[in-house]
């Protein structure tokens, strides 16, 4: 499955096949073993799905699709055990349960069947999980999978303090809820998608790049090192998933801050960027100047010529809008009413929020300019009654990042 991803990845930027014909070489006998011969086997982890789903993208070929639905349909047929999540068929699970990072690359997988075979099944069935994971298995700083027994979901409400909270299962929890934000155009999906990525991926890493954690503690008593190695992480692991996977993954990043659908183009994150999309037949380009998270003012100009008409969606982060995330498993706690303003050309607007987005709709001319100021300042959190864990205990948050 890594490969496939890879392969395409390589593909779309360079246009060579080189790779990507080895892939589907690959992919075709899996399909001809697994479909044409009817062999019942399944992946331990469940990444060949994900890579079936872009090898689809970029090849129309709907044998990829046929063969990753097939190989989460039968998952329980052959496994039969929690740890995996194949306790049941996929459609009938309900809630986040053993290997984290197993279970949100299938998540990230189920959501991909839902979204290209239409399958509606598929689609509640993910729903559901979701629900479960940001109602009472999410940790504050976007980390999943409580339990260092299996690396995995524990029960609900079940939140310790030294979690296992694999680097791992947060970027496959970024990986998952961008899926479901594609399926459903909802800035809750995005909203859980910036808390892991500016919390749960990135503690992962030491700023020089060179040193990881494994898991990801949320308290430290000062005396025991977290984990072997400098300053509490490591070079590297015998087992090597996260350094390799975090080296896929921050180049990747800026793939998360837009998104288009016809005529809307939704602005997701702010980080210093320009990107073109095409909107009505013409062209717009938008220049972002941000130096978010430290900094709650972000600058949008239109850069784009010749006048170009859509629908600009700009997300007002949860934490904007006073909620940490989209449940009552965590809350602000500190009485703050926090206040955020959007003005175009210099003329404040105050248009309703809609699914978490301020809808602009205009015909956009080069110097047009959309400026937004969040209220940045210490955020005092506390948990749902039912985290016993976390009775008596605070974290702090500025902007969208949980310092402690």
């Amino acid at each position: 499955g890594h490969m496939y991803e890879a392969a395409v990845a390589h593909y779309l930027s360079t246009g060579k096949r080189s790779f990507l014909d080895v892939a589907i070489k690959n992919a075709d006998l899996v399909y001809d073993v697994c479909i044409v011969q009817g062999m019942r086997i399944v992946p331990g982890h469940q990444e060949i799905e994900i890579g079936l789903a872009k090898l689809y993208r970029v090849t129309g070929d709907e044998r990829y699709v046929q063969l990753a639905k097939h190989l989460l349909d039968i998952r329980a047929d052959v496994i039969d055990h929690e740890y995996s999540q194949a306790h049941l068929p996929v459609t009938e699970q309900k809630e986040a349960v053993g290997h984290a990072v197993r279970a949100n690359y299938m998540y990230s997988a189920m959501a991909d069947v839902a979204a290209l075979s239409g399958d509606s099944a598929y689609l509640e069935a993910i729903g559901k999980i979701w629900d479960n994971v940001a109602t009472k298995k999410l940790s504050i700083t976007g980390g999943v999978g409580a339990s260092r027994h299996g690396e995995a979901y524990g029960p609900d409400y079940v939140l310790p303090n030294h979690p296992y909270n694999e680097t791992c299962a947060a970027i496959a929890n970024v990986y998952w809820n961008h899926r479901m934000f594609l399926l459903h155009g909802e800035s809750k999906y995005i909203d859980v998608l910036e808390r892991a990525l500016y919390n749960g991926v990135i503690s992962g890493l030491s700023l020089d790049g060179t040193l990881f954690f494994y898991p990801n503690t949320l308290q430290h008593d000062g005396e025991k090192p977290f984990n072997q190695g400098v300053n509490g992480r490591s070079p590297w692991f015998n087992c090597s998933c996260c350094p390799s996977n975090l080296s896929r993954f921050i180049p990747s990043v800026a793939g998360y801050a837009y998104a288009t659908r016809g005529e809307k183009i939704y602005v997701n994150l702010f980080l210093n960027s320009e990107v073109s999309f095409e909107t009505g037949g013409k062209r717009l380009t938008l220049l972002q100047q941000s130096s978010y998270p430290w900094n709650g003012k972000i600058r949008l100009e239109i850069l784009n010529s010749k006048p170009a008409s859509a629908n600009i969606l700009i997300r007002i982060p949860g934490w904007a809008r006073n909620k940490p995330v989209p449940s009552d498993l965590f809350s602000f706690s500190d009485g703050k009413e926090p206040v955020y303003f959007i003005s175009v050309n210099g003329k404040q607007t105050d248009i309703p929020v809609e699914n978490g987005y301020f809808s602009l709709q205009d015909k956009w001319k080069e110097g047009d300019v959309i400026e937004l100021n969040f209220p940045m300042e210490p955020r005092i959190i506390a948990a749902h009654e039912n985290v016993e864990e976390k009775t008596g205990l605070k974290a702090v948050q500025y902007g969208p990042v949980i310092y402690c």
